[in-house]
């Protein structure tokens, strides 16, 4: 697989990642821990080099299946993973707020280094921008963490343009992880042409927006009642009916390319910009193929803008968070 480069610094990935938060978290009951080692492993032999966890996503226990499965093939990755959240003391799922001070930055690193069973974090991401912490103390504690060679690049993710320029000037950011997609287009308005100019890469999570641009949910899709897209406005019965529409326009698309909609929905997103990284996720191993085979997908100039003309047509249907997590978004 071709690579890419995030920021200005020397990180070259994949020109695409994988998520691995759903493994152990938010998409109903974890998967099988000897399934998914495998399913990593894989992704290495496939060309994937880029690998996306958080100490939260379990809370724990993704960082330790990625740490596990990882080992062995170390010295050919990139492991990003993030910092941020207060998490419930008794090791639930969820957190109690949010927590960016100095002191917590620098003790997640740590455990989260144990669990990774590695010595250096590639890529350190604030998850969510904590308002009661000056953006410059968090870019001067990942600094500090830099210096001290625990971690190699700094990170931020859903961060509005403000805070990216302000962390900046304290601490080069390599990138911003935010949701970007044919599903959720609002980081095109300010976020990627400050990007842009910053010379900062985009790490687009759910680039097949949470699993719906892939043509395998419908608005009959019933989902575990541990799944948080239960709890999502864009997940209704009625706005998946809505947005069926967009499906329709790559599954049409992805027939005259003898690809899949979500091959389809990787390769626009790749086209976007040269330092653009999706990292979608999967449990299944046919999936992890069919997304690696996004990268050699070639979309014309004719291709993107059918796509932008249909697109333009389609107004998609409800928020894609609840308005309380919505709000910890573009700070």
């Amino acid at each position: 697989m071709q690579t890419r480069k995030l920021g200005k610094g020397n990180l070259e990935v994949s020109a695409l990642g994988l998520g691995c938060m759903g493994m152990s978290f938010s998409y109903g009951p974890p998967a099988d821990k000897k399934e998914m080692i495998a399913l990593i492993r894989k992704a290495v032999e496939l060309g994937v080099t880029f690998f996306d966890t958080a100490e939260v996503y379990g809370p724990y226990t993704n960082e330790a299946l990625l740490g596990e499965a990882l080992e062995p093939v170390r010295d050919r990755v990139a492991i990003a993973t993030k910092f941020g959240f207060n998490l419930n003391p008794d090791g639930s799922p969820g957190w109690q707020g949010l927590n960016s001070r100095p002191e917590r930055i620098k003790a997640v690193a740590d455990a989260s280094l144990k669990r990774l069973r590695t010595d250096v974090i590639d890529l350190f991401y604030q998850h969510r921008v904590d308002p009661e912490v000056p953006i410059e103390d968090v870019a001067g504690a990942v600094k500090e963490l830099i210096a001290a060679g625990k971690v190699k690049h700094f990170g931020l993710s859903e961060a509005g343009v403000q805070t990216i320029r302000r962390a900046h000037a304290v601490q080069p950011v390599a990138a911003l992880q935010s949701e970007y997609s044919l599903w959720w287009r609002k980081p095109e308005a300010e976020v990627i042409p400050t990007l842009e100019e910053l010379g900062i890469g985009l790490v687009p999570y759910s680039p097949l927006g949470k699993g719906f641009l892939t043509g395998k949910i419908d608005e009959n899709t019933s989902f575990d009642k541990t799944d948080f897209r239960t709890t999502l406005p864009r997940f209704t019965p009625e706005a998946r009916k809505a947005n069926q529409a967009m499906v329709d326009l790559l599954g049409a698309m992805a027939k005259q390319k003898n690809a899949t909609p979500a091959q389809m929905a990787l390769a626009w997103l790749l086209k976007q910009k040269p330092w653009i990284v999706p990292i979608p996720g999967t449990t299944k191993l046919h999936r992890l193929e069919e997304n690696v085979g996004a990268a050699a997908l070639e979309l014309t100039t004719e291709d993107l803008r059918q796509i932008e003309e249909a697109a333009a047509k389609i107004a998609l249907q409800g928020d894609r968070y609840p308005e309380h997590i919505e709000k910890m978004t573009g700070r």
